[in-house]
């Protein structure tokens, strides 16, 4: 039986820290609970299950656990010179009455990172750092997190739309197959007994497709290394089997597109509710599925703090910390638009969140490691694809963005920085899921060529390609290419009209991009044999082609759209077994409508003064850019506050939407295809780009189909008649 946590106090209990130590006390084990309480103090917790007293002892943030026979009289009281705090509580499904006792001394002796002693307002902090931002990313992020961050809980971020694509299509070879090997073998396998035994728990969405394969791969590198651990694994994300129903009932589509045909996978994004309950039941390690990706930090700091369904500013605040840090390095200096500035690239730190209890929280990044934690570092991931920042939507909370402040804590080695000011409101009903349909298949061939006039042989290689193989299809009976890109790097082609001139031919080293769609197979490895040719029969100067003959892969496409909560049940295993289903509570839930910011009147700008200097916008403001599906994100923070104004006066909606009208499609002649979201508690804007990635992830054929480069591209938009603004802030 697992004994069930409490949640929330009376109003009689004043709240900190009190209730927190309350609240927080996890019985989540049958026989030896582990307790998370407030580090540096002497803890005990003891309750009475039939004639067996179980009593767990915590002490300055280390946990131990045992049962014993002991008298049933009430534990001795601390020691004279100690403040004592004691509460009795009975806890629900015990055959026999349950009471717990909670008491903690005055001092502390705790060197690691307690920032209070009983009876003072200070909250416990909580430390969370992320070892992975995609499939692929560095093996190095595990060792400096595990040994040097003093963490509580360590979690991998992997999947992506295009991650699920390959995991659906991996599970489609081998049912065995479809979760993250990685997460098993290079993060979990050689670390497994050191993370055992400092107490980290782990929590990851590397089951993608398959989380109980994933689970019994991690249970067997657990017997080998003769480690006890307890995985839980959560399933329910995974609609496949509702494929029929979902056909037939009335549901929120994307655009208003038809369901399409052909459906291959199809999974609700969860939130941090399974999480948090997982870590309840005592789960040293919490294995998921398709789940938003700040839930991974969410679901620890729910299980930790005992924050409620309806603390909305705490649960958006609570994501916020997941977001910065889901990416790994991306908040510690990676990608950072102020590249130059960042050290020691080849050892980068991975990030770290030191949460309190009222949501606000320190991000930093392992000791002794490069990067770079700044101000800037951390807004440019805050940007990150959110979309609206005042409806930011997740399962659990609808987060606004918009106030959060940034502040540069001084004298921290690396540079760390405390987040404050998230607010929440209540979340949509709906779930967002991620179903795959399969639509055709691509290749893509990637040539380097050297030597004079490379743009022209470039294209005109690539033209007589697609020329040939359009006549061997007609001679086979194929149809032709259902959509074709060539685009030769180097030449500037994705910069369209603000490509520098070419002088004297030209760049004399460009690579050939020649990607194709077709709905057979068979057409396509006609394609791949005729690349080849063309270095012996066609242009002088290809030195290469990359990888080989070009392998051909089904082309999965993206498809959103909303489903009810009520109908999706979430199950929890733990250790092959399973201990609990339930569904999400919609009591607290609002169906909201997303709005954009309101145009900006040139009223608001009258005052400002003008000037004859010209600015790019790399001089005055940083930004960062991805996707979601087929739309871009591009974020731009003023450098100074002084800056903010300006930015906003130039940088309007229409400025950006023809600044890229060269790589948006408009569907509707009326479409609105750029949107812009304020963030003044940065000095913000944010910027929403639809139709703008040829179909965005495996959907697209470009070379950038995930808007990667889209913010970098925009920092030579030119901040035009304003005065000498560099003086301004000297």
């Amino acid at each position: 039986m697992i004994l069930p946590a409490p949640r929330k106090l009376g109003p009689s209990v004043s709240r900190q820290p009190f209730q927190y130590l309350i609240s927080t006390s996890r019985l989540s084990r049958q026989v030896g609970a582990i307790a998370d309480v407030l580090p540096g103090k002497t803890v005990i917790i003891q309750w009475q299950k039939d004639q067996e007293r179980i009593c767990v002892v915590t002490d300055i943030g280390r946990k131990r656990a045992f049962s014993t026979k002991l008298p049933a009289e009430k534990p001795a009281q601390a020691a004279p010179n100690e403040e004592t705090t004691m509460y009795r509580r009975a806890f629900v499904g015990l055959r026999a009455t349950a009471v717990s006792w909670l008491w903690t001394g005055n001092s502390c002796t705790c060197s690691r990172r307690c920032s209070s002693e009983a009876g003072t307002s200070e909250p416990r902090s909580v430390r969370i750092g992320c070892a992975s931002g995609f499939w692929g990313d560095t093996a190095a992020a595990v060792p400096q997190l595990l040994y040097g961050g003093k963490l509580d809980f360590l979690i991998f971020d992997y999947l992506s739309e295009i991650t699920m694509s390959l995991l659906a299509r991996a599970k489609a070879k081998s049912p065995d197959l479809g979760y993250i090997p990685d997460f098993v073998s290079v993060a979990m396998a050689p670390y497994i007994k050191d993370i055992r035994r400092k107490g980290v728990r782990v929590i990851s969405n590397a089951g993608g497709m398959n989380p109980l394969g994933c689970a019994a791969a991690l249970h067997q590198v657990a017997r080998n290394a003769n480690v006890d651990l307890k995985i839980a694994v959560i399933t329910g994300d995974d609609l496949m089997g509702e494929l029929n129903n979902i056909r037939n009932t009335i549901i929120k589509q994307e655009n208003g597109k038809l369901f399409p045909e052909n459906i291959q996978s199809m999974n609700v994004y969860l939130g941090a509710t399974p999480i948090s309950r997982a870590l309840d039941q005592g789960a040293d390690i919490v294995v998921i599925g398709r789940c938003v990706d700040s839930s991974l930090a969410l679901g620890p700091l729910l299980h930790s703090f005992g924050w409620t369904r309806d603390e909305f500013s705490l649960l958006a605040a609570g994501s916020l910390a997941g977001h910065l840090i889901e990416c790994g390095a991306q908040c510690t200096g990676g990608i950072f638009t102020d590249w130059h500035t960042v050290p020691n690239w080849h050892n980068i730190g991975f990030p770290i969140i030191e949460a309190s209890s009222d949501g606000s929280f320190i991000v930093s990044k392992a000791p002794d490691t490069g990067g770079l934690v700044t101000f800037g570092t951390v807004a440019e991931q805050l940007v990150y694809e959110i979309d609206n920042p005042k409806e930011y939507l997740l399962p659990d909370v609808t987060c606004d963005f918009s106030q959060v402040s940034l502040t540069e804590i001084a004298g921290i080695d690396g540079g760390a920085v405390k987040v404050q000011g998230a607010k929440g409101l209540p979340p949509s009903p709906f779930y967002k899921v991620n179903a795959t349909y399969l639509d055709g298949f691509r290749a893509t061939a990637c040539c380097p060529m050297g030597g004079p006039r490379a743009i022209e042989k470039g294209k005109r290689m690539a033209e007589s390609i697609l020329e040939r193989t359009r006549i061997m299809f007609h001679q086979r009976g194929y149809e032709d290419y259902s959509a074709v890109n060539l685009q030769i790097l180097g030449s500037e082609e994705t910069y369209g009209p603000h490509a520098k001139q070419n002088i004297d031919g030209g760049p004399r080293e460009v690579v050939i991009w020649l990607a194709v769609f077709h709905k057979q197979k068979e057409a396509l490895e006609i394609f791949t044999r005729e690349i080849a040719p063309a270095g012996t029969g066609m242009a002088p100067g290809v030195t290469a082609i990359i990888g080989g003959r070009p392998k051909i892969s089904p082309v999965l496409k993206p498809f959103f759209f909303l489903y009810p909560k009520k109908y999706i049940k979430i199950n929890i295993f733990m250790n092959g077994q399973h201990v609990e289903t339930f569904q999400e509570d919609i009591s607290f839930t609002s169906d909201l409508t997303a709005s954009h910011d309101e145009p900006q009147s040139q009223e608001e700008f009258k005052d400002l003064p003008s000037g004859p200097h010209v600015y790019r916008l790399e001089d005055l403001a940083y930004t960062r850019s991805g996707d979601k599906g087929n739309t871009a994100n591009i974020g731009v923070i003023a450098r100074h506050p002084l800056y903010y104004p300006y930015l906003k006066k130039t940088l309007t909606a229409l400025a950006v939407e023809n600044y890229f009208q060269h790589l948006l499609e408009r569907e509707q002649p009326e479409e609105i295809l750029v949107s812009r979201y304020d963030l003044p508690g940065i000095y913000g804007l944010n910027f929403v780009l639809k139709n703008s990635l040829g179909g965005g992830g495996t959907a697209s054929l470009r070379s950038d189909p995930q808007g990667k480069a889209f913010g970098q591209m925009l920092l030579d938009f030119k901040i035009k008649h304003v005065p000498d603004l560099k003086s301004l802030i000297e």
